[in-house]
C-alpha cells in the first residue's frame, strides 16, 4: 500500500504516542464535529507523493479539479503535504476534509482517534511498490538479528510482519528503528543501516545501489495495502456533492492517464516528474501497482470478500501492537463497516467505512 503509500505510514512513533495521549481530546473534537457538520462550499484534500496519488496533483494543475468543483458549485483545494504522517495528523485534527491514505492508516489514526472516516475511492493496491530490502544479503531470513529501518506502525511495519511470518520469524528476532520516509533514502546510504522497509519512489532509489537486494514485496500479499481517498464521514453525510466531485475528478483523470495516446503519455510523464522520477520510472511504479482504472473495477473489488479478509488481518495487527486505542481488549474495539453494510468489530463504535456508492455512480454515468 509511496508511499508513499509517498508515503505511507500511520504515524511515526513520537507522533503515535502523542496521538494516543490525546485520544480523549480528539474524540471530543470528532463528536463536536459530527454535531456541527453542515453543508458548505469549500473543501480541502490533503495528498502526498505516491504513484497511486499523483493523479490528484495533475488533475489540479490541468483544471479537472476546478471543472468538477464548478459542476457542483463548490471549491476544492488540493494540498500537497510533504510528510505523510503529518498529512494524517492534520486530517485527524480537522485541518482537511479529505485525505489520500492507506487502509491501515485510515483505521489506526483517524478512526482510532474518534474521527469517523469513509473511503469513497479505492484507487489501487500495492502490488510490489512496498518492499523489504537488505544490504549485501539476498534472503529474507538474513534479516534475523538486524536493525530494520521503517516508518513505525505504518504499512511498512505491517509488510514486515507479514514477511516475517513466511520464514518463521517474529519481530522479537530483530529491532525496528523508526525512520521518517523523508529520511529513508539518505539513511540507507549510511554504513549503520543494513535493512529497510519502505515504498516507492524510495524503493527504486534504494535499489539503484548494487548492494541492495529486495527480499520481499507487497506483490506477495496482494490486495492488503490499499490506497484510498477518504472523507470525514460527518462532512460526507451533509455534503455528498463533495464526494461526487472527487469521484468525477478521479475517473476523468485516470481515463487520460492510462490511455495509450500522446495525451496519456504526457500525463504520465508529468506525474513522474512531479514525483521525482521520469516517465520510465513512473511507469515502472505503475507496473507494481494494481490500479483500478475504471469505477466498475474499483466497485467490484470494494464489494468483494477480499476487503473483509484484509481488514480482519489489519485490525488484528493493530491490536497486537496496541494501536487500537488505550484499553482495547480485542480487535473488535473499532468497528469497520464494509461496502455491503456488514461490520467487523463493534457496531456501536464504527470508525472506518468503505462506501462504493460514488464509484458505482461513476460506473453508471450518473455523476
Amino acid at each position: 500500500m509511496v508511499i508513499s503509500k509517498t508515503i505511507r505510514s500511520s504515524l511515526g512513533a513520537a507522533v503515535m504516542a502523542a496521538s494516543i495521549a490525546s485520544v480523549a481530546f480528539t474524540t471530543c473534537l470528532a463528536t463536536s464535529g459530527l454535531a456541527l457538520a453542515a453543508p458548505k462550499k469549500e473543501f480541502k484534500l490533503a495528498w502526498t507523493i505516491y504513484v497511486g496519488w499523483m493523479p490528484w496533483q495533475w488533475a489540479n494543475e490541468t483544471g479537472i479539479v476546478k471543472k468538477w468543483a464548478d459542476k457542483y458549485g463548490i471549491k476544492i483545494d488540493v494540498v500537497q503535504v510533504n510528510d505523510y504522517a503529518e498529512s494524517i495528523n492534520q486530517y485527524t485534527a480537522g485541518g482537511f476534509d479529505a485525505l489520500t491514505v492507506t487502509n491501515m492508516d485510515a483505521l489506526s489514526t483517524p478512526a482510532v482517534g474518534g474521527v469517523d472516516t469513509t473511503a469513497v475511492i479505492v484507487g489501487d493496491f500495492s502490488n510490489g511498490n512496498d518492499a523489504v530490502i537488505l544490504k549485501n544479503k539476498s534472503k529474507l531470513s538474513d534479516i534475523k538479528g538486524q536493525k530494520v529501518n521503517l516508518v513505525e506502525f505504518s504499512v511498512s511495519h505491517y509488510l514486515l510482519a507479514r514477511a516475517l511470518s513466511t520464514v518463521g520469524l517474529k519481530e522479537k528476532d530483530l529491532k525496528v528503528v523508526n525512520t521518517s520516509d523523508a529520511d529513508m533514502a539518505a539513511a540507507w546510504k549510511t554504513k549503520e543501516v543494513t535493512s529497510v522497509v519502505t515504498w516507492n519512489p524510495i524503493v527504486e532509489e534504494v535499489l539503484a545501489d548494487k548492494a541492495a537486494h529486495k527480499v520481499f514485496d507487497s506483490s506477495q500479499i496482494p490486495g492488503e495495502i490499499m490506497d484510498l481517498t477518504v472523507v470525514n464521514t460527518a462532512t460526507l453525510k451533509d455534503n455528498p456533492d463533495f464526494a461526487k466531485a472527487l469521484t468525477g475528478i478521479w475517473y476523468e483523470t485516470l481515463g487520460v492517464m492510462v490511455a495509450k495516446t500522446p495525451e496519456g503519455k504526457a500525463a504520465r510523464e508529468a506525474m513522474g516528474k512531479a514525483s521525482g522520477t521520469d516517465l520510465a520510472g513512473f511507469e515502472s511504479q505503475l507496473a507494481a501497482t494494481k490500479l483500478f482504472a475504471t469505477p466498475a473495477e474499483a466497485t467490484a473489488f470494494t464489494k468483494s470478500g477480499d476487503v473483509s479478509a484484509t481488514m480482519d488481518k489489519v485490525r488484528k495487527f493493530l491490536f497486537e501492537h496496541n494501536l487500537l486505542g488505550q484499553g482495547s481488549k480485542s480487535a473488535d474495539a473499532v468497528g469497520i463497516e464494509l461496502a455491503d453494510g456488514k461490520v467487523l468489530g463493534d457496531k456501536k463504535k464504527i470508525g472506518f467505512r468503505f462506501n462504493a456508492e460514488y464509484m458505482s455512480m461513476a460506473a453508471a454515468g450518473k455523476l
